[in-house]
């Protein structure tokens, strides 16, 4: 019997082992010693909530789903109807490529032609790579865009995981961003509607850590920091322990979002999903990523795991 996501790319080192789909190339589970380090779901199942997602050319939403180029109106499938939207991308639902797959590393492309309300093509890959000789250092996500196409393509690239805490409970936890402003958005389309807000003296600044408990999150955030290596850096703990996501100082925006209950955990979770740029970025223009024709963009982030 076929599955939803496809073919299960299973790649191990040392103690950790991840899975990846071949269906939207998204991240299905990674562990440590069995212990798990992002919310996972059944190889027979579809992706609950966006779990794992590759969000390429843009993350987030498309107000109205459509935007202009080069003077043209575009208009994109609406693939978030109750909200009129579009979200989240082209490619999470396409069947990738495998083109690479060792013992600790898979590679995946797929290419994108010209669609509807979408004119320009693209390639892009996606490389999961477990960090180190046992794989502990965590996982490392590498993501290029190629401008297949004879023009400029403006675009944005984010992810969908769920960082787990291993065995801890979410509520229990503490949740430490990078970001020092929020971006405010109309409630019913979840479009932003002003500008970016400082976080300072708010309770939604989680730059110092805030316990989740209580907490209710869909919400941007924006000017990620990175520390002095450089990298941007969130992460989900308890006594120092837990799990970390960390991104290249392209991805200046996360979205952080808590359910109430991810499917088959019983349980809340968070995800936190490193984006190059905000919502409705085809349209605002902030800070979309232009490549030249015949052009590669590459970005990075990964998850490890932290312990005292």
């Amino acid at each position: 019997m076929s599955r939803p996501t496809g073919e299960q790319l299973e790649i191990a080192s040392g103690a950790a082992r991840a899975v990846v789909t071949e269906v939207g190339a998204s991240l299905r589970a990674f562990e440590v010693a069995g212990v798990p380090y992002v919310e996972t779901y059944g190889a027979a199942e579809q992706p609950p909530m966006g779990a794992g997602a590759v969000l390429v050319p843009w993350p987030n939403r498309v107000g109205g789903a459509t935007w202009s180029h080069a003077g043209m109106r575009q208009q994109l499938e609406v693939t978030e109807p109750a909200r009129g939207n579009a979200i989240h991308g082209l490619v999470r639902r396409e069947a990738w490529t495998v083109t690479e797959h060792g013992d600790g590393t898979v590679l995946l492309s797929v290419e994108v032609g010209e669609l509807q309300g979408w004119p320009l093509p693209f390639r892009t890959t996606i490389r999961y790579t477990l960090d180190g000789e046992d794989g502990a250092g965590g996982l490392t996500v590498t993501h290029t865009v190629h401008n297949t196409g004879n023009e400029e393509m403006p675009f944005g690239v984010g992810t969908h995981p769920y960082p787990r805490p291993g065995g801890e409970d979410v509520d229990d936890c503490v949740l430490t961003l990078a970001a020092r402003t929020v971006l405010p958005v109309d409630a019913e389309t979840m479009i932003p509607n002003g500008k970016p807000q400082p976080l300072e003296g708010t309770d939604l600044d989680f730059r110092g850590g805030r316990e989740l408990r209580g907490v209710e999150l869909d919400t941007a955030f924006g000017d990620c920091e990175p520390g002095e290596d450089g990298l941007v850096r969130h992460s989900v703990t308890r006594d120092g322990e837990g799990v970390e996501l960390w991104a290249e100082a392209c991805f200046g925006w996360v979205q952080v979002f808590t359910p109430p209950e991810f499917p088959g955990k019983g349980a809340r979770a968070v995800a936190i999903e490193p984006m190059t740029c905000p919502p409705d970025a085809l349209n605002s223009g902030t800070d979309l990523i232009t490549v030249a024709p015949g052009d590669t963009w590459t970005g990075r982030w990964g998850i490890r795991p932290l312990h005292r």
